[in-house]
C-alpha cells in the first residue's frame, strides 16, 4: 500500500535523490555548493552524510569544467545529477550541454547514451538583479538532444527528477526557488512522472490557461477569483516543454475557443509564442480570439523591489489576460450580429 504524506517542493527534490542514490550507485550529484542550504535550499539535506563526498562532490566555482565532468561520466556509464544553483551561470556550460550531451547519442549513430541530468535552479526576486535572475528555459529547449522538464508542484519534483536520472538522454531539469515552500501530497515510494504528459489542474469551458513551473500556481488563483464572476477557465499544467503534451493542448483549445499562456520567461521566441505557434498551426479553426502571453517583458531582471512589482507576472496579469480576450471575442461575435442585420436589412 502506498504512504502518502504532506511534503514540501524542495524536500520533495531530496527524497528523489536519496532514493536514486541508494538504489543506483551510479547516481552521483556535483556541482557547486551542493552541501550548503544558502545554494540549493534543502534539496540536498543528508545527501553528504549519507553518501559521501566521493558522491556528493562540491566543486569550485567552474561550471563549464563541472558540467563537462558530469557529461564525460555519463558517457562512461555514471548518472550524475549535475547542479547549477542559478540557472544563469548555465551559459558558461553551453559547450557541454549542447555540443556534446545534446549530440552524443546521434552523433555515435544510437551506440553510445549521455544520461546526464543537467539541473538549473531559478532564483527570481529579491533584489537579485539581470545577472541571477534568468529562468532561460526555452534556450534548451531550442536544441535537439534535451529534454526540459519545469515542475509546477511537489509530487511533480519528485517524479520527473526520479523519471529524469533513470533517463538515458540528457534531461535539462528546471526548478523555481520560489516553489520550494509549496507543501502537497507525495507518495513515499518510488514514482515517475511521464514527460510529455501535462495535466489538467482545473476544469473550465471558456478559456484555456496553458502553463508551466511557478506559473500554474498564479493560474490557478485566477481561476478562483474568475469563477466568482461566472467565468470557468481550463488549467493546463504542461509539466514538461520538451517534449510537451501537443494533444492536451490542442484537445483543451478546441473546446475553449480561447488560449491564454502563461511562462516564466521573456516574452519574444520564448516558451509561450512556441505554445501559441502550435495552436496556430493545428487548431486555427477552433480560435475565436487571438491568444495572450503573460510572461516576463523583453528587458532585463531590475535591482530594485519597486520595479521587480511590475517586471514580473502576478495574479492580476492573468486575470487581465482572460477578460481582455473574452471582450475580443463579444466583440467580434457583436460586429458579426451587426454586419448581418446590415445585410437583412439591405
Amino acid at each position: 500500500m502506498s504512504s502518502h504524506r504532506i511534503l514540501s517542493y524542495s524536500l520533495a527534490i531530496n527524497e528523489a535523490l536519496h532514493q536514486m542514490m541508494e538504489t543506483n550507485p551510479e547516481v552521483f550529484v556535483i556541482g557547486q555548493g551542493v552541501k550548503s542550504p544558502w545554494y540549493v535550499g534543502n534539496t540536498a539535506r543528508g545527501l553528504l552524510e549519507r553518501f559521501g563526498k566521493e558522491r556528493v562532490i562540491d566543486t569550485p566555482v567552474s561550471e563549464n569544467a563541472v558540467t563537462g565532468v558530469a557529461v564525460g561520466a555519463a558517457i562512461a556509464g555514471m548518472r550524475p545529477v549535475v547542479v547549477h544553483p542559478r540557472m544563469d551561470f548555465m551559459m558558461y556550460a553551453m559547450d557541454p550541454i549542447i555540443n556534446e550531451a545534446a549530440n552524443w547519442h546521434y552523433m555515435s549513430g544510437g551506440s553510445s547514451s549521455v544520461p546526464v541530468v543537467i539541473w538549473g535552479i531559478v532564483n527570481r526576486g529579491g533584489e537579485q538583479a539581470a545577472q541571477h535572475s534568468q529562468a532561460i528555459h526555452a534556450l534548451f529547449a531550442h536544441i535537439p538532444g534535451l529534454t526540459v522538464v519545469l515542475p509546477s508542484n511537489p509530487y511533480d519534483a519528485k517524479g520527473l527528477m526520479i523519471a529524469a536520472i533513470r533517463n538515458d538522454n540528457p534531461v535539462v531539469y528546471v526548478d523555481d526557488r520560489w516553489l520550494y515552500g509549496n507543501e502537497d501530497d507525495v507518495p513515499e515510494q518510488i514514482y515517475e512522472v511521464p514527460f510529455g504528459k501535462g495535466i489538467i489542474r482545473k476544469m473550465g469551458r471558456d478559456v484555456t490557461i496553458a502553463a508551466t513551473s511557478y506559473m500554474v500556481h498564479l493560474a490557478l488563483e485566477a481561476a478562483k477569483e474568475l469563477e466568482e464572476a461566472n467565468v470557468h477557465v481550463e488549467v493546463l499544467d504542461l509539466r514538461t516543454i520538451k517534449p510537451m503534451d501537443k494533444s492536451l493542448l490542442l484537445d483543451s483549445v478546441r473546446k475553449t475557443g480561447r488560449l491564454v499562456v502563461g511562462d516564466g520567461g521573456w516574452r519574444s521566441f520564448g516558451g509561450a509564442a512556441e505554445i501559441e505557434a502550435i495552436v496556430f498551426e493545428e487548431a486555427f479553426e477552433a480560435m475565436k480570439a487571438p491568444p495572450i502571453r503573460v510572461s516576463l517583458p523583453d528587458a532585463p531582471a531590475p535591482a530594485s523591489k519597486t520595479l521587480e512589482k511590475v517586471y514580473y507576472p502576478v495574479v492580476d496579469d492573468i486575470v487581465k489576460a482572460v477578460r481582455k480576450i473574452l471582450d475580443y471575442s463579444c466583440a467580434e461575435i457583436d460586429a458579426v450580429g451587426a454586419k448581418s442585420d446590415t445585410i437583412q436589412k439591405d
